[in-house]
């Protein structure tokens, strides 16, 4: 889920507002055919439909006066073109000198279920001159999210807690819980979702942004994709090669066909390993006002004690959703704290009030029609991109030996998902990403990233081949260009974007002094 965040507001001038984690409900509440997939026949209407014919008109809710917003009409069914047609919100900022644009930048967010309508705003406050000079900035909210044709589950409040979206196991170890959610999410999503949320998948998305690609008047478009955004704009450069221009996957998924959103969720445990460190050596730098041991070596035992004490007896949190500081709620926090060295100060000041040292914070709790509207659209896109495993002892017994093995994540990124419970079958094969296809693309990887950790990052770059290069951050955080990479890493990708040059071969920027 995640570390998307944007206001959007619909056509009944209902505001959307969304701030919720990248990775959260794409991995968390995150394929067996491995042939490539091309647009379907039945995608492939004519060049000229629609080019160049959206409407902008200033955005509601606007944050920035350049910021112009339209819809694009997409079919629900890409195998009824001329069927039910469903609606996707765009939004553009144009560049302020037309006599150097080279085309439009198009933000692919991540999630599942994170919007893209506010991410040309925040991208603009962001990207250097050069960069701006030459693009249209460019988002979009996927089919189901927010100001586009949205989908919700109606799930109980207490279901759109993150540490039960997210399967943390029993404080025994038992799954029996998460199981018993898992089916209730299921079956209420498929319940209440309708024929949107059968619709959502990556496939499907790439088809959507290449009709926008149409709809802007565009022979071909560039993308930056983050997080589940790089897997989205991989299976786009895959369907679509030929409509690509210059690709940047930033914070990458592995693209394991038989796998997709399951690997994803099982990353974590890796990607937690990988970065605790990074908040270990914060925590005991002896400036720091929230300070919680002496030694970075201190630092996991003194977690991994308080999640079990918090485990045995919870502290009461009133507001909070649940409403108690226990063990999983800790951990929850951790991992989400891990994105971002800008976190760090959440998961302290937790483990500060768990030990007895500062009262508790006020909870923030997001919207739960946002936290619905997100989970559908997650829901909808890892149980419809690949089948998932549905034996109950399957999960029991991984999610055991994986709390034994990484104690820090307790079992949670291999347990049950409501995928196990999905009552569909995928509507076609997930897409196997190849490096068939123009030399275009650019990836950037920190190598302690908790959400998409290195190895899923260097799995992308073998299935794109000589198709790509992967300039490599001694960094960490989920999120690397103009975020938590370095000068080295931003500079390889400011200037591909401009010039479109790749690096020769693969690029390792080191740790910035």
């Amino acid at each position: 889920m995640p570390n998307t965040t944007s206001s959007t507001t619909s056509k009944t001038a209902r505001k959307i507002a969304s701030k919720l984690p990248s990775k959260l409900t794409a991995t968390a509440l995150a394929t067996l055919a491995v042939t490539a997939l091309t647009a379907l026949p039945a995608a492939a209407a004519p060049e000229h439909d629609r080019a160049g014919s959206l409407n902008w008109s200033t955005c509601q809710g606007q944050s920035d006066a350049r910021r112009q917003c339209a819809t694009v009409t997409v079919p629900l069914d890409y195998n009824d073109p001329d069927g039910r047609q469903i609606t996707l919100a765009v939004s553009r900022i144009a560049t302020a000198k037309p006599g150097l644009r080279r085309g439009v930048l198009l933000s692919v967010p991540g999630g599942p279920g994170g919007s893209g309508l506010g991410l040309p705003a925040s991208a603009a406050q962001r990207l250097p001159q050069s960069v701006l000079d030459r693009y249209d900035l460019v988002g979009f909210d996927p089919r189901g999210v927010g100001a586009s044709t949205p989908v919700g589950c109606g799930l109980d409040h207490s279901d759109l807690a993150m540490v039960n979206l997210r399967p943390w196991p029993a404080a025994d170890g038992s799954i029996d819980a998460n199981l018993a959610t898992a089916r209730r999410v299921a079956e209420t999503c498929a319940r209440n979702g309708g024929p949107v949320l059968r619709s959502i998948s990556t496939a499907n998305e790439a088809r959507d942004i290449d009709r926008i690609r149409r709809a802007l008047g565009e022979r071909k478009l560039s993308a930056w994709g983050t997080s589940y955004g790089t897997y989205a704009g991989a299976v786009y450069a895959t369907m679509f090669p030929g409509h690509t221009d210059r690709i940047v996957l930033d914070s990458n998924d592995d693209p394991d066909p038989s796998r997709v959103g399951r690997g994803w969720l099982a990353a974590f445990g890796q990607g937690a390993e990988d970065r605790f460190p990074d908040f270990a050596r914060w925590a005991s730098a002896p400036d720091n006002p929230d300070r919680v041991a002496d030694t970075p070596e201190e630092v996991r035992p003194l977690f991994l004690d308080l999640a079990a004490r918090l485990d045995r007896a919870p502290l009461p949190w009133p507001g909070a959703n649940p409403a108690e500081l226990n063990g999983n709620v800790l951990r929850e926090t951790m991992l989400e704290s891990l994105y971002a060295d800008a976190k760090f100060p959440d998961l302290a000041r937790q483990m500060l009030a768990g030990l007895g040292r500062r009262p508790l914070p006020a909870p923030v709790l997001p919207p739960d029609q946002v936290v619905q509207n997100t989970i559908a659209v997650s829901v909808g896109t890892l149980c419809n991109d690949v089948s998932w495993p549905t034996d109950p002892a399957s999960y029991a017994k991984e999610a055991a030996a994986d709390r034994a093995a990484r104690p820090l994540t307790a079992g949670m990124p291999v347990n049950v998902m409501p995928c196990a419970f999905w009552p569909f079958a995928p509507a076609e094969p997930p897409v196997r990403v190849t490096g068939r296809g123009p030399a275009n693309v650019l990836l950037a990887q920190n190598l302690r990233d908790p959400a998409t950790p290195y190895g899923g990052a260097l799995e992308l770059r073998a299935a794109f081949g000589d198709r790509a290069r992967m300039v490599t951050v001694d960094s960490g955080g989920h999120d690397v260009y103009l975020a938590n990479g370095n000068a080295c890493g931003d500079a390889a990708v400011t200037d591909f974007l401009v010039t479109g040059r790749r690096p020769a071969e693969d690029v390792f920027c080191p740790a910035a002094r």
